[in-house]
């Protein structure tokens, strides 16, 4: 099969030596704020951690270093928030090391096997479908997964997340429409499938659980900027250990 889904982490490992390109889909919020970023003309390293490693590598590699949501100042606004990026009253830093448990430890799953990755979400998704097909992702010679990244349980293990299976959905959808020598498996029709039928993506983004828990948490702003749907036409690849807009 030439396009596989898949979930989380541990997926990322299993698909990612097979693919020529990996997909990241993070939508709450970690690739919201990716191409929020982009859009600003920031370069957004991906780091799996938010502890005092993160702000070594950040140091190293001359970055500015994101902060935990309620961490996030006027003077240092820069945070996994995708509607804190794009208001921030300061001028966005040309690098931004990003943590993230979820979409930046996919990231450097998938670049560690080799795969070209890209950082897809429901703003960009017709963007990343249209450059990937363009490009000949998703064929034979060019095999193709995309990640939803879901979240966690307290626990550790991995909470399948609806805003991300939607994501996927929206960007496996966008590449059978393409059409072309692509075949996808039967988990990526059925993602595909799902977005096709859903009728009201953005009602959902806010109802689903992890909607809520950012309403609970304060920021309902941020599920609002992810459902800004086909607003980007922005397409981050992971270029050097950072995301950024490729030519």
């Amino acid at each position: 099969m030439t396009v596989s889904f898949g979930w989380g982490p541990v997926e990322a490992r299993a698909l990612g030596p097979a693919a020529a390109c990996v997909v990241v889909v993070d939508v709450l919020s970690f690739t919201t704020a990716v191409g929020v970023a982009v859009e600003g003309g920031t370069a957004v390293l991906p780091y799996r951690w938010r502890d005092a490693t993160a702000a070594a590598y950040a140091r190293e590699r001359d970055a500015v270093l994101a902060v935990g949501r309620r961490e996030a100042t006027e003077a240092h606004p820069w945070s996994l928030s995708p509607a804190a990026l794009r208001s921030a009253p300061v001028p966005m830093p040309d690098r931004l090391v990003l943590p993230s448990p979820n979409g930046s430890t996919i990231a450097a799953e998938a670049t560690a096997r080799g795969a070209t990755v890209v950082a897809a979400s429901l703003r960009n998704h017709s963007a990343v479908a249209r450059r990937l097909a363009h490009e000949g992702y998703g064929t034979a010679d060019r095999p193709l997964a995309v990640i939803a990244s879901g979240e966690r349980w307290p626990y550790g293990s991995l909470r399948p997340a609806l805003e991300d299976l939607l994501g996927a959905g929206a960007v496996l959808a966008g590449l059978r429409a393409a059409g072309g020598p692509r075949t996808l498996t039967p988990e990526a029709t059925a993602a595909a499938t799902l977005w096709d039928a859903t009728e009201d993506p953005v009602a959902a983004l806010h109802g689903c659980d992890s909607g809520r828990e950012l309403y609970e948490y304060g920021f309902p702003q941020d599920v609002a900027v992810a459902a800004e749907i086909d607003r980007s036409t922005a397409v981050p690849f992971l270029v050097d250990g950072a995301f950024q807009e490729a030519p």
